[in-house]
């Protein structure tokens, strides 16, 4: 857990529920129907999507309360604007809108000061920003927020780049007790980014819903490289339904992800 924690805001993090996406759907259409015991069901039941986010922001000196608490907003949010009409799962949503509610709270507690016009600006293109992501189930590129609020988008980069929370340059990002990785040594890699992050969280969600003996071969084949003729040996089962099993287990990802 974050930091070691086992309790966030009173919150016992190793027992937070997790809801099958089936589950979400279902709570979701009740919510919308006005059954508020649905919508609280929702809310404790997308807890650990709230707990995963926060940890990309630890290590910044912030209150792991205060970041829960500021993700469950986002978390609420997304629970009140998800269109349940889209093809679109809840998580892959609900990311994003937590990611945002909690870099806004981090922007609006940073030291540094920018102009009220940069920072009216930006307040309007995050809103902007949100407004289509309720409408779209997707992220606008820079150019469609410039289209709807009709400024340059020269104006739209420099007003959100003026309200990023900072990060020096030295900050520790990992550490095994060894050498400390900082900030420095990956201002050139092009692989950590925001959207490999997510596709990496929703890959690991897609994943755990497989059965064992599933997760088992995926394991055997991609990770330790192993040929279908060496699982089907190592498993016991033939090499057709290796191969079934492997097809299957694929197919389900791709339609989670």
């Amino acid at each position: 857990m974050v930091q070691g924690k086992v309790e966030i805001c009173g919150v016992n993090t190793a027992k937070l529920k997790v809801l099958k996406s089936e589950e979400s759907l279902e709570l979701l259409r009740r919510a919308r129907a006005g059954d508020m015991q649905a919508r609280e069901e929702l809310i404790s039941g997308n807890l650990r999507l709230v707990l995963s986010v926060i940890q990309k922001f630890a290590g910044r000196g912030e209150n792991v309360d205060d970041l829960f608490q500021v993700g469950c907003i986002g978390l609420i949010k997304a629970i009140d604007n998800f269109n349940i009409d889209m093809d679109v799962r809840f998580s892959t949503y609900g990311v994003p809108m937590i990611v945002g509610e909690i870099r806004r709270y981090l922007r609006d507690n940073s030291a540094i000061r920018v102009s009220r016009s940069v920072r009216d600006t930006a307040y309007r293109v995050l809103q902007a920003k949100e407004k289509y992501m309720a409408e779209h189930q997707k992220e606008p590129t820079v150019d469609e927020i410039a289209q709807i609020l009709e400024l340059r988008r020269e104006d739209v980069v420099m007003a959100l780049d003026a309200v990023v929370d900072p990060v020096s340059l030295f900050e520790p990002v990992y550490s095994d007790g060894g050498d400390t990785v900082c900030v420095m040594d990956q201002v050139k890699d092009k692989k950590n980014t925001d959207e490999a992050w997510l596709e990496h969280i929703a890959l690991g969600d897609a994943i755990s819903k497989l059965d064992e003996r599933e997760q088992r071969i995926l394991a055997l084949r991609f990770f330790q490289g192993k040929t279908q003729m060496e699982v089907s040996a190592e498993v016991g089962i033939s090499q057709a339904q290796v191969s079934r099993l492997e097809k299957n287990a694929l197919n389900r990802i791709r339609k989670e992800l």
